[in-house]
């Protein structure tokens, strides 16, 4: 039996590597999330999927029964129809799921993934067994990020199908602009890049805290902070282009990203829009001679897409460097 045991041994190990076994160990620990994730996918894609045929057809034909066409509306075309609405309401959840997915990213990562297996113990029988701190915490960030990228890109694809499929469409329809919250995250590659920041700060709060509620509090806090400042800096990643206009043509009007409109002097000065309200030669009085506008194009989508990305990977890989270092700290080994 010895002997048995002995020869039999190095061959169920070399068909179940150490790391393979702890892949398959936590995707059964966190089977029900893996669930989640990919019946959330699975939702948003039917959702994007269903807008770009079969609801978007219905949609458009119900916009022309009504007789309505871009260039005449009546009363009728104010009020959507149940097709119209069917359409916004499809739109609307695979829109609103891939926006939601950083927050239940990093309350799951910090509460769930992280802090509760520490909190309980499982991390630590973990790092007993074959599988090293190290190691154990290079399965719990791989893993993860591979779902996520891939489900994301797949939901991004789709949405930009969407986006151009008929532009009329979406037009009439209401849909905001490429630069706007939401169309221009899940456009590009922010989204995927959200969802791996999002991962990485859970899993570093997971590590921080060790205690699963306070975990996913401050993660999703974290991640709410973090999808804030990163969309108030968005207009300065990138150089903008400006437009002068002379006082008899008002302000101009540009539609793009528009990041600043003032005045300008004679002297080239820039200063804000005085309150006129009307008044003949109030910009004279004031020594306005021209106005300006600072404003993206949609030229700018990807060169602004990839920069926020590699601000987004930054913190991810900040993050993560920190959480190895932190984890090598507390356990004594090398990681």
């Amino acid at each position: 039996m010895t002997a048995l045991t002995a020869a039999t041994t190095p061959a169920v190990a070399r068909h179940i590597s150490p790391s393979r076994g702890l892949v398959l160990a936590m995707l059964r620990l966190h089977r029900t999330a893996l669930l989640f994730w990919v019946g959330l996918v699975a939702v948003a894609a039917g959702a994007l999927l269903w807008a770009t045929g079969p609801g978007a057809d219905a949609a458009w034909a119900e916009y022309t029964d009504m007789g309505c066409d871009l260039a005449r509306t009546n009363l009728g075309c104010d009020f959507p129809g149940p097709a119209n609405s069917r359409y916004q309401t499809a739109v609307a959840v695979g829109v609103g799921l891939v926006r939601l997915l950083p927050l239940l990213t990093g309350a799951w990562a910090g509460g769930a993934l992280i802090a509760r297996e520490l909190e309980n113990g499982t991390a630590q029988l973990a790092w007993t067994q074959s599988a090293g701190p190290g190691r154990w915490l290079a399965a719990k960030l791989a893993v993860p990020a591979l779902l996520l990228v891939t489900g994301t890109l797949t939901l991004t694809l789709l949405h930009r199908t969407l986006w151009s499929s008929d532009r009329a469409l979406i037009s009439v329809m209401g849909w905001r602009a490429w630069h706007d919250d939401g169309v221009f995250e899940i456009n590009g590659t922010v989204a995927a890049a959200e969802a791996l920041a999002a991962l990485a700060l859970g899993v570093l709060v997971g590590l921080l805290l060790r205690r699963s509620l306070p975990a996913l509090g401050v993660a999703v806090l974290a991640l709410v902070s973090l999808v804030y400042v990163v969309g108030e800096l968005r207009p300065y990643l990138w150089p903008v282009k400006t437009v002068v206009t002379g006082l008899d043509d008002g302000t101009p009007g540009v539609d793009s990203m528009i990041v600043d409109t003032g005045a300008l002097t004679a002297s080239g000065a820039r200063v804000p829009i005085p309150s006129c309200s009307g008044e003949p030669g109030c910009e004279a009085r004031n020594g306005i001679t021209h106005y300006y506008a600072d404003y993206h194009p949609a030229s700018h989508f990807w060169p602004l897409q990839l920069m926020e990305t590699g601000l987004l990977l930054a913190v991810a890989a900040l993050a993560t460097a920190t959480a190895f270092v932190l984890l090598r700290r507390r356990t004594g080994a090398a990681v």
